[in-house]
């Protein structure tokens, strides 16, 4: 006899139990779900706290060296462009001298057609490109005056100079249109590169401000504590070139008290240190005063516009570049820096501030801030990149 149960379906055993192939895939799907929800923290990429100010720390920088390569182009540009009108200006002036040697010609060929002393080709010179070559052909200059042949002389002067001062403008304004276009990229750089540093900041919380204002406040405090023991090291010696002076000043004063008189001489760096103060004394008068990249004041300024300022009020001209800066000058340890002395950092020469003393400096810091006083350590020991004495 026949059965009438239903089979039942198969399945898996959970605890025990058989269960249909439907609740088999929910489970399934419950159990990826879960281990999705578990695997979310892993995968999330973003950075840290730590991670971002460093990004922004790099994109700062990177518009630093970008400002610079544009602070560069632009003083270029504006000597190529000097250049270029001055060419622009002599080519006009050699263009209406070549008019009225033509003219002059013309004169002398137009008077020798009228009494036939010379043939119809004398006119028809004019319309040569290479005069000489038409002189030499036709042996015309054989049937002209001494007046005439001054002329034709004067004439052949003007357009070879005119035509070689037409090749140098031309030039000249094709090197002005590459600097222009050196300038553009570089100022296109620049404000890409503060754009994404705002808008890595702009995605913080105000939570993650606050952590990393407080992360700034650390590393300020060290720095400030490497100023003190940079100081210290400076004070120290110094004292001992005094006390080292004293002594030979002693044995001086000795050696020519028979003869009962006595020297005494000025430092021989007085002169620096009078300009040096001049150079202080304008940098402190624009503290509070706002970076702006390519900006040399007297409202606002950059790094390298700030120490070039400076340097001039106090009589010194300084190139307007980091680059050309850290040239201008000479290179001193850092243990004997003194006050307006310039100091720059970084590999690639992109920041310059004016020592002051002490382990501190003024300088134009970044866009977003203000001309302030800081520790050279400011960024660490590492990013301190030379010490130049400009004058």
């Amino acid at each position: 006899m026949a059965s009438h149960r239903k089979s039942r379906p198969t399945g898996t055993r959970v605890a025990g139990i058989r269960t249909p192939a439907l609740a088999t895939a929910a489970l399934t799907s419950v159990a990826l779900l879960s281990q999705s929800a578990n695997a979310a923290p892993e995968a999330d990429d973003k950075p840290s706290l730590e991670e971002v100010e460093k990004k922004v720390d790099d994109l700062y920088r990177q518009a630093g060296s970008a400002t610079e390569k544009y602070n560069a182009a632009k003083e270029k540009t504006a000597k190529q462009r000097k250049r270029a009108d001055a060419l622009i200006d002599d080519v006009a002036k050699r263009t209406q001298k070549l008019n009225e040697a033509r003219e002059e010609l013309g004169s002398f060929a137009s008077a020798q057609y009228r009494t036939g002393a010379a043939a119809p080709d004398t006119a028809t010179f004019l319309l040569a490109d290479t005069p000489q070559d038409y002189f030499d052909q036709t042996q015309l200059m054989d049937r002209m005056t001494g007046r005439q042949k001054v002329a034709v002389d004067d004439y052949i002067a003007q357009q070879s100079e005119t035509m070689t001062k037409r090749q140098e403008a031309t030039e000249s304004l094709e090197a002005l249109t590459e600097s222009q276009g050196d300038l553009k990229t570089a100022k296109a750089t620049v404000q890409r590169k503060l754009a994404d540093a705002r808008e890595l900041m702009s995605k913080l919380t105000a939570e993650e401000k606050a952590r990393l204002a407080a992360i700034e406040k650390e590393k300020q405090e060290e720095a400030a504590r490497k100023a003190a023991e940079l100081a210290r090291q400076q004070a120290a010696q110094q004292q001992a070139q005094e006390e080292a002076a004293q002594q030979d000043g002693g044995s001086s004063s000795s050696g020519s008290a028979g003869s009962g008189s006595s020297t005494s001489t000025a430092p021989a760096d007085s002169s620096y240190a009078t300009k040096a103060d001049k150079a202080l004394a304008f940098a402190r008068a624009q503290i509070g005063k706002p970076y702006v990249w390519g900006a040399v004041g007297p409202g606002s300024y950059d790094c390298s516009g700030l120490t070039q300022a400076a340097w001039k009020a106090a009589g010194v001209g300084l190139p307007r570049t980091t680059y050309d800066q850290v040239n201008a000058g000479t290179t001193v340890p850092l243990s004997q820096a003194r006050p307006g002395d310039l100091v720059f950092f970084y590999d690639d020469v992109t920041h310059v501030g004016i020592y002051i003393g002490n382990g501190m400096m003024i300088h134009a810091p970044k866009p977003g801030t203000y001309v302030r006083e800081e520790s050279i350590y400011y960024d660490g020991e590492s990013a301190i990149h030379s010490v130049v004495r400009p004058a």
